[in-house]
């Protein structure tokens, strides 16, 4: 049986297919309006003509040239608007293997009352480093020291007065500093499953359980899922 974020990735590939085709339809249709109107005003032009006084074979030509001009313009329109509906599908597909994984971003992440883990970057030169855990609203509820050189920290769920927090979205900073002097470039990154992937202005954007969302640029490592 398909789990439920299968079918989202099914449900959003098909939103996408169709709204291209829809697009695609809508600009072939208008080219196909013009250049019915345009065949409509040939052949009445050369069923009402003056049989004594006929179209003059150069204009005939001309017009001629630009009824097969409009032709290319329609066929050329049809394959672009496939080919591009084609391409925005197939980036969108290659992700398609993320969902139900776990990948690593700068995003808030769903805590359930278990201990968060954190990759943690320290700029060169670090030699003090603190965590700052916020909650959904982006209130400071804790922060606890991490060694230099560390590359991982865990948050064990608890606040700033040891008091355990309450299930939710929380999201990590990392301040670092040298000889007491703040230093740029520090980062804290978190585990979350994979929900959803969909095309945004054209970019893929990953949907994580809990709703936060990022551009797959922005993931840094992918993993089977723990638990």
């Amino acid at each position: 049986m398909e789990t439920n974020t299968a079918l989202t990735a099914r449900a959003t590939t098909g939103a996408a297919a169709t709204a291209a085709a829809a697009e695609t339809q809508s600009s072939s249709s208008a080219l196909s309006s013009d250049f019915n109107t345009f065949l409509l005003m040939l052949t009445t032009q050369l069923q009402n003509q003056d049989p004594l006084n006929p179209a003059n074979s150069q204009d005939f030509a001309v017009d001629l040239a630009t009824f097969s001009g409009v032709e290319q313009q329609i066929r050329t329109n049809e394959l672009l608007d496939a080919l591009r509906a084609n391409q925005s599908l197939g980036g969108l597909s290659s992700y398609a293997d993320w969902i139900g994984q776990e990948a690593r971003a700068a995003a808030p992440v769903p805590f359930d009352g278990q201990p968060v883990e954190i990759a943690v970057s320290l700029p060169p030169g670090a030699d003090q480093a603190v965590v700052v855990v916020r909650d959904a609203a982006g209130q400071a509820i804790s922060e606890f020291a991490i060694p230099p050189g560390a590359q991982t920290a865990t948050w064990d769920g608890r606040d700033a007065f040891g008091v355990p927090a309450p299930p939710g979205l929380y999201s990590f900073a990392v301040d670092a500093a040298a000889e007491g002097e703040s230093l740029p470039g520090a980062t804290a990154e978190t585990y979350n499953r994979v929900a959803e992937v969909r095309l945004e202005g054209g970019v893929p954007v990953i949907v994580f359980e809990g709703g936060t969302a990022v551009e797959a640029g922005a993931v840094t490592a992918l993993r089977a899922p723990t638990a």
